[in-house]
């Protein structure tokens, strides 16, 4: 019997306020979508950094003859074998470095002519302009100061160059991007929670005089708000449950069906991902408003 009110109840709190309730839905569904698109976004990011730095490598650019009057860290000429052999055998010492790998003058034009052969450059070069060079992979990728100090203005070397730092300012922009969808995201709560105190309070003020004869009659103030506390809960379970579907339909549409075809150099995020992420929507959308509505409602079991 007392479950069977409390439903009537929650059925006629729902009618009353439906235009509120729908409004409740739809800012829940847009900040967890937001929510859960940062954390997913974040998984991204660092999905994408453990791909990169991975394959990222140190390189170290040799002085030729062409550098001497236009460098002033290769004045003393092009590097020497001698040269040549201490760099690589002192780059062999390091416990930073992975593997070595040399590029000659002949090997860096042909792979410049094979990566910009449609610049009107690539014709114009020839392959004693082209510079040698070591590329270091380290073990750790975050260790390139290492390098950095070991072969920075030592003779024979024009410059020391870290593929990671290239990569820096594409993950900066999208930690960027992730912390606006996040203050987004946040003001879109805020504007939930106050759509669900307003709807809460609405509610309650439309039936003071039902709550006020339960609680005259002896009702618990746990069986008085409970009608109140699951409107709020349901109708952020409904918006939590768009908000999923946002998340899949964009994990299967725009990843899986666009991005994946378009941009084929990026490993994106699997389902697995996703899936981690729904619990979390769930539970934020129902608890959430519960809470809110718990503590709205405190007020008015004053008689």
């Amino acid at each position: 019997m007392r479950a069977q009110f409390v439903l009537s109840e929650i059925g006629v709190g729902l009618r009353r306020n439906l235009t509120m309730t729908f409004a409740v839905i739809v800012s829940v569904a847009l900040s967890l979508a937001l929510a859960g698109g940062s954390l997913l976004a974040r998984e991204q990011v660092s999905t994408m950094k453990g791909f990169w730095y991975d394959k990222v490598q140190v390189s170290i650019y040799l002085c030729n003859k062409n550098d001497a009057a236009s460098d002033p860290n290769c004045a003393k000429g092009a590097v020497t074998e001698q040269q040549k052999q201490e760099i690589k055998g002192d780059l062999s010492k390091l416990g930073v470095v992975d593997k070595v790998y040399y590029e000659s003058s002949d090997q860096a034009y042909k792979h410049y002519k094979e990566q910009f052969k449609d610049s009107p450059l690539a014709d114009s070069l020839t392959p004693d302009q082209m510079q040698e060079s070591y590329r270091v992979k380290l073990k750790d990728p975050t260790k390139y100061q290492v390098l950095q100090t070991a072969f920075s203005g030592r003779q024979g070397v024009q410059e020391v160059q870290d593929q990671r730092s290239l990569l820096e300012n594409l993950f900066n922009l999208l930690n960027g991007m992730n912390i606006a969808a996040l203050c987004v995201m946040a003001l879109m709560l805020v504007v939930a929670l106050l759509l669900i105190v307003n709807t809460v309070r609405v509610s309650a003020f439309s039936r003071r005089r039902e709550t006020g004869i339960m609680r005259l009659v002896g009702a618990s103030s746990f069986y008085i708000q409970m009608p109140f506390i699951l409107e709020a809960a349901i109708a952020g379970l409904i918006g939590a449950g768009f908000a999923c579907v946002l998340l899949v339909g964009g994990k299967y549409f725009l990843i899986n069906n666009w991005l994946q075809e378009k941009i084929v150099l990026i490993n994106f995020i699997g389902w697995d991902a996703v899936i981690k992420v729904l619990p979390f929507i769930i539970a934020v959308g129902v608890l959430m408003p519960a809470v809110a509505a718990f503590f709205t409602l405190r007020k008015y079991l004053k008689v």
